[in-house]
């Protein structure tokens, strides 16, 4: 078994009193939140902070401290099993225009409500909760 560690963000955006979270859509069909592979001798957050960049094109993120969220799943890669750890932060950016990577096929921003329709997965539905409901509190 492979076992491999990831780091994203949960991107938002204010909008007229709205909050809006930025989903990226894969090749694969599903729609989730960035995130990459952490690189030897990085941290989490510095992870997350280049995925952004790499993926988005956006740099200007601050985190909200006091949300740090694991997921885990498995899944197969070329005959091998994956055991992925994945950590999610909450950042927040005033961009709105984005350049997605070649690792996209689009991308959008939505409410809450809409992009728990449009999220794939039920752990990534998870962290938007958890994410929202931060959210609702601080802001």
């Amino acid at each position: 078994m492979i076992e491999e560690t990831s780091a994203g963000v949960v991107l938002f955006r204010k909008e007229n009193e709205k909050i809006l979270f930025l989903l990226l859509h894969y090749p694969s069909g599903h729609w989730d939140f960035v995130k990459g592979k952490m690189e030897k001798g990085e941290s989490a957050n510095q992870t997350a902070i280049r995925e952004t960049e790499e993926e988005t094109g956006i740099i200007d993120v601050k985190f909200l401290e006091n949300f740090e969220e694991w997921i885990q799943y498995n899944f197969q890669y070329q005959g091998e099993i994956v055991n992925k750890k994945v950590v999610f932060f909450l950042g927040e950016t005033k961009t709105k225009d984005i350049k997605i990577s070649n690792e996209h096929i689009n991308y959008t921003w939505m409410d809450y409500a809409t992009a728990m329709e449009r999220t794939t997965f039920d752990n990534a539905k998870t962290i938007l909760s958890k994410s929202y409901k931060l959210l609702s509190k601080t802001l």
